[in-house]
């Protein structure tokens, strides 16, 4: 008891390796300002002795009692040094226990727009998806993609119930007040796997600093989940597209908007692009989201615009980010779209979304348009893996659910592809797109009532999109009503005197009643403008009926698609 009380332990050395006698001798100070103030502070020197960091303790701050003391009393202090090294091994157990059970999976819950300003919402959702991005690129971490968090969005949120249900260890959730030229967010870690609160913080800065404060937030939760970084992955990490934080708010505004898919939507976000890159040129993630921007317009149910417009602006705006920062996976992604569906150049667009693929394997629009290459040259057992793949990504996506649906509609697996589209039903009732595939179904079983009833709240819900009005109009065609037919082909010509209607609507529905010479003559314009639509000729079960025509095996080789 005496030695212990006056005396100070020789140095460890002999008995411990590498920077344990450190620890153990600043644990072992005499005087209490001298020790470790906390055993957090304690157990985080083994934490850093264990990943090779250098250790807060230091050996020149002790002083060691000559050896004729330790010999003197050396049962004492091999006593004392025992029950030392015991607590060590126990912590160093702990720590490895801990290291076993880190964080591998979250979820970025949607940051709530606590601002007086509902029109703020882009900020609190841009914040939101930057924050998922960011920590994405942190090593062995899942992190879930914006589809799946934001089904919770405007939705009371205990993290407990919302970690179980989407499967994850942690959560974050947030608010963000915007006031004049203040920014305040508030953010919090929650391991709901262990019930425990990991870390909390409220910023407040001016807006200007908003990049500054992100990547602060960024790295303050890095540091709570223990991840260790090499070198380049800090520098991904901490890498901005740009300097501007006008230039960020308008992108965020242009991501908001592309995310609600709409045509009207999407004419807002192409704005909000093409001012944020007016404002910093070099902004590839602009040009990226502009591509994608007038990529879905060259979509049918999108088709706002002529698809070598579309397609021609999309090109432009990809290989100009692609020439910013070519390891961009949405700019490969649009390129590929493009090469596919515009350029018929099947191999091209194969590479380029492998490249995607490659730069961000959980990218699931990548995996989405490239199944759709996959499907249109007959591949559709690789299709409907690649679909499916992308859908293990996002599922509670309704887009990728009715996606699925029109892959097992095009592999002519009919029932499953109801059963596919009354889930996605059930995700969002009021998905136009599940609607009018689902009457596309049932068509195609001989279900022509509900398929009817199917293209019209469809036909509402877009607002009279002509693909829809082709789709109802062919199976008015199949069913007899030829008069409801016509009615509605003179509708769309009518219509395409104020907006683009693509001329493989029109041979739709001529092939619905039968009339071949005008479904081929509509078809040849449809080749001619590049309709979009037009690459899925080779599986599309609307025209089994004329594919024995000579004239089908023509154009499939005109596009370079083996008949």
């Amino acid at each position: 008891m005496s030695a212990t009380r006056d005396g100070q332990p020789e140095k460890l050395r002999r008995y411990l390796a590498g920077d344990v006698d450190k620890i153990l001798l600043m644990a072992l100070r005499k005087e209490s300002e001298r020790r470790y103030p906390s055993v957090e502070e304690f157990s985080e020197d083994i934490r850093r002795h264990l990943e090779g960091q250098a250790v807060i303790a230091r050996k020149d701050a002790l002083y060691y009692r000559s050896t004729k003391f330790i010999k003197r009393n050396k049962a004492t202090f091999v006593a004392v040094a025992l029950t030392a090294v015991i607590l060590v091994i126990v912590a160093m157990a702990l720590s490895l226990l801990t290291a076993r059970s880190q964080i591998a999976s979250i979820a970025v819950l949607p940051f709530v727009n606590a601002s007086a300003d509902p029109n703020m919402e882009y900020l609190s959702d841009g914040i939101t998806e930057t924050l998922m991005n960011k920590l994405s690129q942190l090593p062995n971490l899942k992190v879930l993609p914006r589809t799946s968090v934001f089904h919770y969005k405007g939705k009371e949120q205990d993290p407990q119930a919302v970690g179980k249900s989407l499967n994850v260890q942690a959560v974050i959730t947030g608010k963000v007040v915007h006031s004049e030229d203040s920014l305040s967010i508030s953010a919090e870690l929650v391991d709901v796997q262990n019930n425990r609160h990991l870390w909390g913080d409220r910023y407040t800065r001016k807006f200007a600093e908003i990049l500054v404060l992100q990547e602060e937030i960024t790295r303050q939760i890095s540091d709570q989940l223990r991840t260790r970084l090499s070198g380049e992955e800090k520098k991904r990490l901490a890498k901005r597209y740009t300097e501007n934080t006008e230039a960020y708010q308008l992108y965020l505004k242009g991501r908001y908007f592309w995310n609600k898919r709409t045509e009207k939507d999407l004419k807002k976000a192409i704005e909000y692009f093409e001012q944020t890159i007016a404002i910093d040129p070099t902004y590839a993630l602009a040009y990226a989201g502009l591509a994608d921007s007038y990529a879905l317009f060259g979509f049918s149910l999108y088709a706002a615009l002529s698809p070598r417009e579309a397609d021609r602006k999309a090109e432009s705006a990809a290989l100009k980010a692609l020439e910013i920062d070519d390891t961009l996976a949405e700019a490969h992604t649009a390129l590929g779209l493009i090469q596919f569906r515009s350029k018929w150049n099947w191999l091209k667009a194969e590479s380029e979304f492998k490249r995607a693929i490659e730069l961000n394997p959980n990218y699931a629009l990548a995996y989405q348009y490239y199944a759709l290459v996959l499907a249109s040259m007959e591949r559709q057992d690789e299709a409907l893996t690649t679909i499916k793949r992308a859908l293990e990504l996002e599922p509670v996506s309704f887009i990728l659910n009715a996606a699925v649906a029109r892959h097992l509609y095009w592999a002519r697996q009919y029932d499953q592809a109801i059963e596919q589209l009354r889930k996605t039903l059930e995700l969002d009732p009021n998905f136009m797109a599940a609607h009018f595939r689902l009457g596309l179904v049932y068509e195609q079983k001989g279900m022509y009532e509900e398929a009817i009833a199917e293209f019209r709240k469809a036909r509402t819900i877009s607002e009279n999109n002509p693909f829809v009005i082709a789709g109802l109009g062919h199976v008015y065609g199949l069913s007899g009503n030829r008069k409801k037919a016509q009615e509605l082909i003179s509708e769309l010509k009518e219509l395409s005197n104020r907006r683009y209607v693509p001329a493989y609507d029109m041979a739709v529905i001529y092939s619905g009643l039968g009339e071949r010479d005008q479904a081929f003559a509509w078809l040849e314009k449809a080749y001619q403008e590049r309709a979009g639509s037009l690459v899925y000729l080779k599986v599309e079960p609307v025209f089994d009926p004329i594919r024995s025509d000579r004239r089908f095996a023509d154009l499939l080789r005109r596009m370079g698609l083996p008949p």
